[in-house]
């Protein structure tokens, strides 16, 4: 059984910093691709990056390309998501997210087999 716990979360100012991580067990982590996704509130869950495996491949959804920086330590069974330059639109409960099978990349909830509880970020202005 995946499990997925992230932690990380918290209220920072406009233009601050965060790193989330997210550790992994109950599946081969490093040879599954890994994502983040977040929901705001009212809205529908959305991606945000995945990683590839192997930690080369990465891809990221416009709003935070060139903000955000997706990561994975495989010996650590830890993916993170470095969050730079917030914006208040980033406010949002950020999810970790493991494919349904390993050769997915999960870019879309419909290709997430597992997600993590959650971690709250707020970005105040």
């Amino acid at each position: 059984q995946a499990q997925l716990v992230e932690s990380g979360g918290g209220l920072v100012e406009a233009g601050g910093s965060l790193r989330l991580s997210c550790t992994a067990s109950g599946f081969t982590f490093g040879t599954t691709p890994m994502g983040w996704f977040r929901q705001a509130p009212g809205q529908e869950r959305k991606f945000v990056a995945a990683i590839h495996w192997n930690g080369v491949s990465t891809y990221y959804t416009g709003a935070v390309k060139g903000r955000f920086t997706i990561s994975r330590d495989n010996a650590k069974n830890t993916v993170y998501l470095q969050m730079n330059s917030l914006k208040p639109e980033d406010t949002a409960v950020y999810f970790c997210a493991a494919p349904r099978v390993s050769t997915l990349i999960p870019s879309d909830p419909s290709t997430v087999g597992s997600w993590g509880q959650g971690t709250q970020v707020t970005v105040s202005s």
